[in-house]
């Protein structure tokens, strides 16, 4: 099939799993105190018409708009005051339409079990605010048995992933914050239905090495309202570290060198009564890429705060 092209890999799904946009995630700065948790449910839906072949920017062709619908389920638990458990595992549903008014087949299912230790490193007084430095170790690995290399409809890129973030925060006494987080993911091998590819070069097999890469936030913010009201602006990039480009006309595939850049801004809110609920809303939009679609991105979640 002809234009075909890849969706956004895992951490905009560590992401799906891991945005931004949770009352604790892997990315912030945020922590529980022992034997306190917070559960978070959040609905995504992303879409884009245009993606990146290489750097060459097309229109989609045969394929309209490819939607991508992503409820994610997601808890962080206080297991000591400086070391916290974050579980999510997120239900996605693809699907796209063409120019005539059709659909193609998409795909849904259960995507990855994502499992990370975040522990706070330095917490001290700084000048008119607070220094943190944290850091989070993942792991992910598919739930079920979805078909990684049916691009641009998979769920996930099908291989388990090992994950190192660090994540430096100041933060001001009147509120305003300044974020930044890095982090290195190691991915494995996933499998295709098919014994043969090409990856700058000829593959007898049907295991393709998906390429691992850096990932990166940038957060500017402010709490207001005594801590109830948080708004914030934020930038997050993926590079991978090796990969093929998409080869003009063909379908993408696992192997594929994904990059991209994203700014988006996040609202949350914590209510008093009922105590322990929280809202929130965020939007996104891919500003550069490379073997990936130009996507836009819009979430609305609750968040449950509760003490074990």
């Amino acid at each position: 099939m002809k234009n075909i092209y890849p969706t956004l890999s895992l951490f905009i799904i560590l992401a799906a799993a891991m945005q931004p946009a949770i009352a604790q995630t892997p990315s912030d700065a945020i922590m529980m105190n022992q034997r306190e948790s917070c559960f978070g449910l959040i609905y995504e839906n992303s879409w884009f018409d245009e993606y990146w072949e290489g750097t060459y920017l097309r229109t989609n062709g045969t394929i309209a708009t490819v939607k991508r619908n992503t409820i994610t389920p997601m808890i962080a638990i206080g297991a000591f005051d400086r070391l916290n458990l974050i579980v999510a595992a997120p239900y996605v549903q693809t699907e796209s339409t063409e120019p005539n008014g059709g659909k193609f087949a998409g795909a849904k299912g259960f995507q990855d079990l994502s499992l990370a230790l975040k522990g706070e490193v330095l917490k001290k007084q700084a000048g008119n605010g607070e220094l943190a430095l944290l850091t989070t170790a993942g792991f992910s690995t598919p739930m079920t048995n979805y078909l990684s290399d049916y691009r641009p409809y998979s769920i996930g890129f099908g291989a388990n992933e090992l994950s190192l973030r660090g994540i430096l925060q100041y933060k001001l006494n009147n509120g305003f914050y300044a974020r930044a987080a890095v982090a290195y993911l190691w991915r494995g091998q996933t499998k295709a239905e098919r014994d043969y590819y090409y990856n700058n070069g000829s593959f007898y097999s049907a295991w393709m090495d998906v390429p691992s890469c850096w990932n990166y936030h940038a957060v500017a913010g402010i709490w207001m309202l005594g801590n109830v009201l948080k708004l914030e602006a934020n930038y997050m990039g993926l590079a991978s570290t090796s990969g093929d480009d998409i080869r003009p006309y063909n379908a993408a595939q696992p192997t594929n060198k994904v990059s991209f850049g994203q700014a988006g801004v996040l609202a949350q809110c914590y209510l008093n009564k009922p105590k322990g609920l929280g809202g929130l809303a965020y939007y996104s939009q891919a500003l550069y890429g490379r073997n990936t679609g130009k996507s836009s991105q819009f979430g609305v979640g609750l968040t449950y705060q509760f003490r074990i």
